[in-house]
């Protein structure tokens, strides 16, 4: 990597710890929870929600959650995480925004007759540690070049005995076009770089770090689109 590409690299972090931390806080609290939204946050969050329904279909459907320990990186507000606890699992979950950590502890007590099985940490992915038997991340490479992606999936396998799940805006010709369209008509609600990462790519560096993808699925609605992989050490 070259040093213009650390500095962009280290400048997207400080943006997206800045931003969900300031005034992306209020809005992504807003999108991931129940209060009135526009129709375009209303389709984020039902896309979203989406995703984490797929992965926790998947998980169920295993019939083991709760002999499983299990890291949610990248947990915003919690979406995943609580209902991960509330079936079983012993849950480590992260986010690189403070308040976003902070407003999930706050879903987890109002959810959870006790928080014995699920902790919180303000981290970035880099900073993890441990081992998990599952490690899973959704929506979180969108804010990871290509250049730092592979890197980054490594460090999550590293991380796993047994199970890697992440999910990632899918970079396709339309995708692009419409990303392309999107930055000729800036607002106040783009406030970060979004990256979208070719499903080939992904699953090159899946295999990279000895894992083999087992399911997969798409999330598709008319303003979130997300591909989800799971994948088992080989």
């Amino acid at each position: 990597m070259t040093l213009a590409e650390e500095k962009t690299l280290v400048d997207d972090k400080t943006i997206v710890k800045d931003y969900f931390n300031q005034t992306g806080f209020d809005r992504w609290r807003k999108i991931y929870g129940t209060d009135e939204v526009n129709r375009v946050q209303l389709d984020i969050r039902k896309g979203h929600q989406q995703t984490v329904d797929t992965v926790l279909d998947w998980l169920k459907a295993d019939n083991n959650l709760s002999e499983l320990s299990i890291c949610d990186a990248g947990c915003g507000v919690g979406s995943l995480s609580i209902p991960l606890a509330q079936a079983g699992a012993q849950v480590f979950a992260s986010d690189i925004s403070e308040k976003m950590v902070g407003e999930a502890q706050t879903r987890a007590q109002d959810a959870l007759k006790n928080l014995d099985n699920i902790q919180f940490n303000a981290q970035d992915l880099e900073q993890l540690e441990g081992e998990y038997h599952s490690v899973i991340c959704l929506d979180v490479l969108i804010h990871y070049p290509h250049e730092k992606a592979d890197e980054m999936i490594g460090h999550l396998c590293s991380l796993a005995k047994s199970r890697v799940i992440l999910s990632f805006a899918p970079k396709t010709c339309a995708l692009a076009i419409l990303k392309k369209i999107g930055s000729f008509f800036p607002g106040p609600s783009k406030t970060t770089r979004a990256y979208m990462h070719k499903e080939k790519d992904v699953i090159a560096s899946l295999e990279k770090y000895g894992f083999k993808v087992e399911r997969n699925a798409m999330t598709k609605t008319r303003f979130y689109y997300s591909r989800i992989l799971e994948a088992t050490r080989s």
